[in-house]
């Protein structure tokens, strides 16, 4: 069962980031933040980072791909193991946005998925040492702890909407028929941080146009297993080897998803 692996797993979250991101946070200099894309940066420490991870998970699963989130920048034939028997999928530093500006919230993520399917997935906050993780048919945790989602209990439902990667068409279509029905909060612009907020009571549902495997097979599975829903918009189970595919939503109840996907269907 993939629980035994958190032990290990939660060791090798730790070093990553006591060797790799908190000793640069705050203290990057300019020549260690370079633009991936429009609005993207990577730095020196999630490279550092993805290189730790990747080393500490393959000792545990030599048998499983890795993919990670900068190796696959380098060389995008490796999404083509996503699918594989088994697979790591790493996120060294979630919300680099965030960290390269020397604010929060960000954090390490990772999954392992199985034949496109995600059956564990691990969310580390390095800045308070959370560890958020979830197991396929053996529930979501914090810690040692079982966690249950919790819905905010706010009427109208509180909602996280990433405008982001959304057409300008798009985008209005979200503003006119979506918005009024709830009270908007700001993105973290860090799935780390966005997902656990769907089940610790912070926010009822989030939308997220953009479905890359690293930023949200782990969260997915931590709704899920907490007893809330993240699926596609119509319904089918998130795949990491469908990650190129746009369109998802999260939130703290089933309920709370079936009425935001209706309205979204309606779109």
């Amino acid at each position: 069962m993939t629980i035994g692996l958190t032990g290990p797993v939660s060791a090798i979250l730790q070093q990553a980031s006591n060797r790799a991101i908190m000793p640069r946070y705050q203290s990057l200099s300019a020549d260690q933040i370079d633009a991936k894309a429009a609005d993207d940066v990577v730095t020196i420490a999630d490279k550092e980072a993805e290189l730790i991870l990747a080393e500490g998970l393959a000792s545990l699963l030599p048998e499983a791909a890795i993919v990670g989130e900068e190796a696959a920048h380098a060389d995008p034939a490796l999404l083509n193991r996503l699918g594989d028997a088994l697979c790591w999928i790493i996120d060294p530093i979630d919300g680099t946005n965030n960290y390269a500006a020397g604010k929060p919230p960000f954090g390490v993520m990772v999954a392992l998925s199985q034949a496109g399917e995600t059956v564990a997935g691990w969310i580390y906050d390095p800045l308070s040492g959370r560890l958020a993780h979830a197991h396929h048919g053996a529930g979501a945790f914090i810690g040692e702890d079982r966690i249950t989602a919790q819905t905010t209990g706010a009427q109208p439902p509180i909602a996280a909407i990433s405008l982001v990667f959304m057409d300008p068409a798009k985008r209005q279509a979200m503003k006119d028929h979506i918005a009024p029905h709830y009270t908007l909060t700001d993105i973290p612009r860090c799935a780390a941080e966005q997902y656990p907020r769907l089940v610790l009571g912070v926010n009822d549902c989030s939308i997220f146009e953009r479905t890359l495997a690293w930023d949200h097979a782990a969260g997915v599975l931590f709704v899920n297993e907490a007893g809330g829903m993240a699926a596609r918009p119509d319904g089918r189970a998130y795949r990491v080897d469908e990650a190129h595919l746009p369109g998802l939503i999260g939130a703290a109840s089933p309920q709370l998803w079936e009425e935001l996907a209706f309205r979204l269907a309606a779109v």
